[in-house]
């Protein structure tokens, strides 16, 4: 293609300019977006470098052109669309962080617990922490303590019974 069919293609683009919006509008559903492509359709056509192509129907090339740019548009959009629409998801995420006055609450409820746990013997405060915040076994912990398993049992459960109350009394009054 010499430089005379890039003129003709320039001119063919500026002959067919309305009827070639009016195509891309439908194509784009938005005259603002198909004006922008038919820019971007001039601008490519004015860079097709001299060949020695020959374009038999300078208008269908046109079309083409504007055509493939559409598509392109849309697709690119559409990527920029789910992009944002994963961003806007991900600014609806609640926060899962409490709040500073549950923040608080849990701070009072831990010392109240570490008060009750203050006031038990202690074996079975021992055996309480052994089982509940180090996970050992009752053959463990009896073992350590110098007790029987069953005894284990009694103190935590003794333990367990003495902070429940602690807290309860706590909450009533």
């Amino acid at each position: 293609m010499g430089r005379h069919d890039v003129s003709a293609l320039i001119a063919s683009f500026r002959e067919n300019y309305q009827d070639l919006l009016r195509f891309l509008t439908r194509r784009t559903g938005n005259a603002e977006r198909a004006a922008d492509v038919a820019q971007d359709t001039y601008v490519r056509l004015a860079a097709i470098p001299p060949t020695n192509l020959d374009i038999q129907n300078p208008r269908a090339f046109v079309y083409r052109v504007a055509g493939n740019l559409a598509i392109d548009t849309m697709r690119r959009e559409g990527r920029i669309a789910a992009d944002f629409t994963l961003l806007e998801a991900a600014e609806t995420v609640p926060d899962t962080a409490p709040s500073p006055e549950a923040s608080a609450l849990a701070r009072e409820r831990l010392r109240l617990l570490e008060a009750a746990l203050d006031e038990l013997p202690s074996k079975p405060r021992l055996a309480l922490l052994l089982s509940r915040v180090e996970g050992r076994s009752f053959v463990e912990i009896a073992r350590q303590l110098g007790v029987s398993e069953s005894m284990v049992a009694k103190y935590i459960a003794q333990a367990l019974r003495h902070c429940r109350d602690r807290l309860r009394r706590n909450d009533n009054g």
